[in-house]
């Protein structure tokens, strides 16, 4: 039988084992919501559970999770609905990048696997949970898909990453239309040099679209997960489409 349902729901986070994943969980546990924990590796979920329980004494489901593996995903919502009977909110925030290097130096592989987990895992993820919105009474839910800046404006070097990202943002409008008359809706969030391990490089200088080298500003995790519960915790009756949030003073506009 599944358990009684906190006031806020259920959500699910990808890549919730570290960054912008671990916060936002975290931001949603505190905001009373039961989180399912998805990542590749157990021990930071283990982790991050601990800490949602230990914090703000939530319910937080480790799922161990690769999202490019349809079966994986599968796995993932059917133990969130035998726990949970039930899926109010995904946080598609799984992501990865390729290494700089200038266009003609990326190889088929490298590209493949920034597009497999970015926008392939997005999509399957997506789909599991759009089923899962649609079959359930009530109806409806919220998909939160973690875009980029990169969705709008690139960066030198950065192609595999920034075409993921392009399609996140067709993604994300296909879904919220796809999703009108079912109550499930889908917005997107582009986030600008907050504190992870894939900004780990931009205080110490990142290539401008000048050939320069310079360093950039960067902004805890906490404020993009405050802004994800803000978008999570809407009334059905409102969505955020698309959201920024962004280092002041970090290259974009004007970018290049």
């Amino acid at each position: 039988m599944a358990d009684p349902q906190p006031h806020a729901g259920v959500a699910i986070v990808t890549g919730a084992g570290s960054g912008i994943g671990r916060a936002s969980a975290l931001a949603l546990a505190q905001a009373g919501f039961s989180v399912v924990l998805a990542g590749r590796r157990e021990q930071p979920l283990q982790e991050v559970a601990a800490a949602a329980a230990a914090g703000y004494g939530g319910t937080a489901l480790p799922v161990p999770t690769d999202v490019t593996a349809e079966s994986s995903v599968q796995r993932l919502f059917d133990q969130t609905l035998n726990r949970f009977g039930r899926v109010d909110v995904l946080f598609n925030n799984a992501g990865t990048g390729a290494v700089s290097v200038p266009f003609d130096e990326l190889t088929l592989a490298q590209w493949q696997h920034v597009l497999d987990v970015n926008l392939t895992g997005m999509f399957l993820c997506a789909r599991a949970a759009f089923a899962s919105m649609r079959a359930q009474r009530p109806t409806g839910g919220r998909i939160i898909n973690n875009g980029s800046i990169s969705a709008h404006t690139p960066r030198p070097n950065s192609a595999p990453y920034t075409a993921s990202k392009h399609g996140v943002s067709g993604l994300t409008k296909s879904i919220a239309l796809d999703g009108r008359a079912l109550g499930i809706t889908c917005g997107q969030i582009d986030i600008g040099n907050a504190v992870s391990q894939m900004t780990a490089n931009m205080s110490a200088g990142a290539l401008q679209a000048d050939g320069t080298v310079r360093a950039e500003p960067t902004m805890p995790v906490e404020a993009v997960a405050a802004a994800v519960v803000y978008m999570a915790t809407l009334p059905a009756d409102a969505v955020v489409a698309s959201l920024t949030v962004m280092a002041p003073g970090m290259p974009f506009v004007g970018r290049g």
